[in-house]
């Protein structure tokens, strides 16, 4: 089990239980993205504005699998990878946090339904010309392509189930990251 202190409040924030002990919806942010869309970045400002927590899933999923998430991939198989993904997010029971999952987080349906019930969903998008440009080489990047598919084949895949889950949707393009986080807190409050 593990548990990590919110320097704002004296009690733990995150532990790893199926349900929320008082049957209420947890007053959590969750952002989705594209790799390189900004969700740690912006992950991390949003907390710090709110005085919340802040999860990084994928790093949680290293600590659990004591392996870098690229390991994973390669000697496990994306499909194995998923799996994984979609239990460590789906057992994070948090309350006043921001949580910043990998981009493959949509494909994960138990996590996805979690994190329904425990916050908003915020859509952090990006122009594939943008997320292009960020990411340079996107197998240098961690991004899990399947064999033949290219970024911009993943980019249309992806921004259907972004576009579904999405409680709220921050078009980045044209803005500063200071722009994009204060858009960001108007759109949840």
């Amino acid at each position: 089990r593990l548990s990590v202190t919110n320097p704002y409040r004296a009690e733990s924030y995150l532990t790893f239980t199926k349900s929320d002990a008082r049957g209420e919806k947890m007053d959590n942010i969750i952002f989705i993205g594209m790799p390189a869309s900004g969700k740690s970045t912006i992950g991390v400002v949003t907390a710090k504005r709110l005085g919340y927590g802040f999860i990084d899933p994928d790093i949680l999923i290293q600590e659990q699998e004591g392996r870098l998430l690229h390991q994973i991939i390669e000697q496990d198989g994306i499909d194995k990878f998923r799996n994984i993904e979609d239990r460590v997010n789906a057992e994070i029971d948090a309350d006043r946090c921001v949580i910043s999952p990998g981009g493959s987080i949509i494909y994960c349906e138990n996590a996805m339904a979690h994190y329904k019930e425990i916050g908003r969903i915020v859509y952090l998008e990006v122009s594939y010309e943008t997320i292009e440009e960020r990411i340079g080489d996107p197998r240098k990047r961690g991004v899990t392509l399947r064999k033949g598919q290219s970024l911009k084949q993943l980019y249309d895949e992806r921004r259907i189930y972004f576009e579904r889950y999405a409680d709220v949707t921050v078009s980045e393009d044209g803005l500063t990251l200071a722009e994009t986080i204060d858009k960001v807190l108007e759109s949840i409050e």
